[in-house]
């Protein structure tokens, strides 16, 4: 999770960087799409939809070459989902970040008895580090990229990171590259060369610890609620994922005080009325 939180941070808050780098153009207007497709929700390691001009730009981030429904079927699935919701060209890029020999890597189509349909395929290991080296929005992907020294590849991404001026873009951006690095490096030497505190103090850091610490008070009400009532219906626990983080707390300290699941129920109603 933490790979696609970085690699969805990165094309969300740099979208002109990541048009330049894969179309190749300069935009004056893009749009970051926060858009919940229509059909089923497909599930992907990062998807970005980026709209630019009069075209959008459909960015997925993989570590891994295995995928259910198969990665071609999935693009082909979300550019005819795409191009119905918003009329206009779709391009995809397929960038992975992780060196494999799989077929699927290599593959940049979709093809069956009536259909054929292509999209792009990066793969990073195969990339010259220099265009990302000078660009501080594709840095953390860097440490991915070719080279005969992988050490020497990470001191020059450090240090590059060291000469960011803004402190809380360098923050976000040593983040970024602790944890993509983390697909290649020993964490002990992304440590060594990075300052641990920077990279704490990131944004991508800080979510990844806020994530982990709702998902741990999220299964420690769930197993309170399934031992006090027993097992409840579905549409609760829905109800109970959708909360806050503080409300997840606030819950956990409730739930002593009720008697039954009717009083769940109207803690539930009292909250989301607030």
């Amino acid at each position: 999770m933490s790979y696609d939180n970085a690699c969805k941070y990165l094309a969300e808050q740099y979208p002109a960087e990541f048009v330049r780098w894969l179309l190749g153009v300069e935009v004056q207007k893009i749009e970051v799409l926060k858009t919940e497709l229509t059909l089923e929700p497909i599930r992907a390691d990062s998807v970005t939809f980026l709209q630019a001009a009069n075209q959008i730009l459909h960015i997925e981030f993989q570590t891994l070459a295995t995928s259910n429904p198969p990665l071609n079927f999935r693009m082909l699935d979300y550019s005819v989902r795409l191009k119905r919701q918003y009329r206009c060209p779709v391009t995809q890029v397929v960038i992975f970040l992780q060196e494999t020999n799989n077929e699927v890597a290599f593959t940049e189509e979709y093809r069956d008895e009536t259909t054929i349909h292509h999209y792009q395929v990066i793969r990073l290991w195969e990339q010259d580090s220099a265009i990302f080296l000078t660009n501080s929005a594709l840095l953390p992907l860097a440490t991915l990229t070719r080279t005969n020294s992988p050490q020497a590849l990470l001191t020059q991404v450090a240090e590059q990171v060291a000469t960011i001026s803004d402190r809380e873009e360098r923050q976000n951006i040593a983040g970024c590259v602790e944890i993509l690095a983390g697909l290649r490096f020993n964490k002990d030497l992304i440590r060594q060369l990075l300052r641990e505190d920077i990279m704490r103090e990131s944004v991508i850091y800080q979510d990844i610890l806020q994530q982990g610490k709702r998902q741990g008070e999220e299964s420690l009400i769930l197993r309170l609620i399934n031992r006090r009532f027993g097992q409840v219906d579905v549409s609760l626990i829905d109800r109970i994922r959708a909360l806050s983080i503080e409300n997840l707390e606030a819950l956990g300290e409730a739930l002593f005080d009720f008697s039954g699941v009717t009083d769940l129920i109207a803690w539930l109603e009292q909250q989301e009325q607030v």
